[in-house]
């Protein structure tokens, strides 16, 4: 990645924001740890995930214009959030990230920037939810 690109930028727009978050819902909702979280109806939260990390990493203010500040820590406080959740959120990611052909760097850069929300997101230790 370039020092003077944005990650947004780095993997290549919106519409590569738009495929990797279609490549990466099917994995969390398959994911036993973390597929239960979500609601059977998974388009509105792809959705907000598309709006979010074309905002988190760089590109237009699309989630702040429709929903205002992110507060995502607030947003996530009534799901139990474990580690071993965080986890497995990230690892959904990385087989996204990989299966789309991003660079091994780039998915090592991006992973490190979203690690520090998924694991600000923990907001229980136990697993006994």
């Amino acid at each position: 990645m370039r020092s003077d690109s944005t990650i947004y930028e780095a993997l290549g727009g919106g519409q590569a924001i738009r495929q990797l978050v279609e490549t990466f819902y099917p994995k969390v909702k398959a994911d036993p740890l973390i597929g239960p979280l979500f609601p059977e109806d998974i388009d509105p939260v792809m959705e907000k995930q598309y709006m979010f990390l074309t905002q988190f990493f760089g590109g237009p203010q699309l989630y702040s214009d429709v929903h205002g500040h992110p507060m995502m820590r607030a947003r996530h406080m009534p799901f139990p959030i474990t580690r071993e959740r965080a986890d497995a959120w990230l690892a959904c990611m990385a087989a996204a990230l990989e299966e789309l052909g991003v660079d091994e760097d780039l998915r090592h850069f991006v992973l490190q920037r979203l690690s520090g929300p998924a694991y600000h997101f923990i907001n229980t230790g136990s697993e006994q939810e």
